[in-house]
């Protein structure tokens, strides 16, 4: 039982990241700047690096023979453990950098729990993901600021991306109940603890922003039971293409 909480916890963190780099790469060559296009990139490939560290290692914990390409490319839609947050659209730069800022306040606080974990491996994944998310943060921080605190159609974008997304994150810091059991072990940190100090990092940020926090409204939730929106579907269409029609393939 420990082990299946544990493979599912990993699948939950590798498809996270694995789902976002891959909205990343979809800036490749469509980014405002060169310089924003080698960024961008930059954090997907960390991401896709810490996606295939946590995939490779839910394989080995689950025992099943799966390695991170038969999990990455073999999997359903509902077999997916993603946060709703990272497969969402891209839209505007303003909505991708918000995205972004979301989503690297969460992994900041959740990579800097599970440094202590008593897993070893896992506080070891941790411990070298937590210095990329570091800078991840401070990439989409700098945006963020330059962005809402620049022009007004610029705040309005912002704005308008915070609004659009906020409605999934209320699941980031969601345990099931075998999870909670991990935390009992001390294999786990108390994930659920973290989302007071979330709130209060983006509250905070949003006040020196001179944004509005978006009105508490109809969440959406579902990831760790594989209910995603309709986006997903059409992600893993393109990143399965290839070994889904010439499976086992070898270069």
């Amino acid at each position: 039982m420990t082990n299946q909480a544990l493979a599912q916890f990993l699948l939950h963190v590798g498809d996270s990241q694995l789902v976002l780099s891959h909205r990343l790469a979809e800036w490749c060559g469509h980014a405002p700047e060169l310089e924003l296009d080698i960024a961008l990139a930059n954090i997907g490939l960390d991401l896709l690096g810490q996606a295939r560290t946590a995939l490779s290692l839910a394989g080995q914990v689950e025992g099943l023979g799966r390695d991170e390409d038969k999990l990455a490319y073999f999997r359903t839609e509902r077999e997916y453990r993603n946060l709703l947050l990272a497969e969402q659209p891209n839209g505007d730069f303003a909505q991708t950098i918000v995205r972004q800022w979301l989503m690297d306040h969460h992994n900041a606080l959740l990579l800097n729990a599970l440094t202590q974990s008593q897993h070893a491996e896992l506080a070891a994944f941790a411990v070298k993901s937590l210095k990329e998310v570091k800078y991840h943060l401070r990439f989409s921080t700098a945006w963020m600021e330059r962005l809402s605190l620049g022009t007004a159609e610029a705040h309005e974008k912002i704005q308008k991306g915070l609004n659009n997304l906020w409605r999934f994150t209320e699941e980031l810091f969601v345990l099931t109940a075998d999870e909670k059991q991990l935390v009992e072990q001390g294999i786990l940190p108390d994930v659920e603890a973290l989302k007071a100090q979330w709130d209060a990092q983006i509250e905070s940020e949003l006040q020196r922003f001179a944004l509005t926090l978006p009105e508490t409204g109809a969440y959406r939730s579902g990831a760790k039971q594989g209910l995603h929106t309709e986006h997903l579907g059409f992600i893993l269409a393109d990143l399965q293409y290839l070994q889904r029609s010439y499976p086992n393939m070898t270069w």
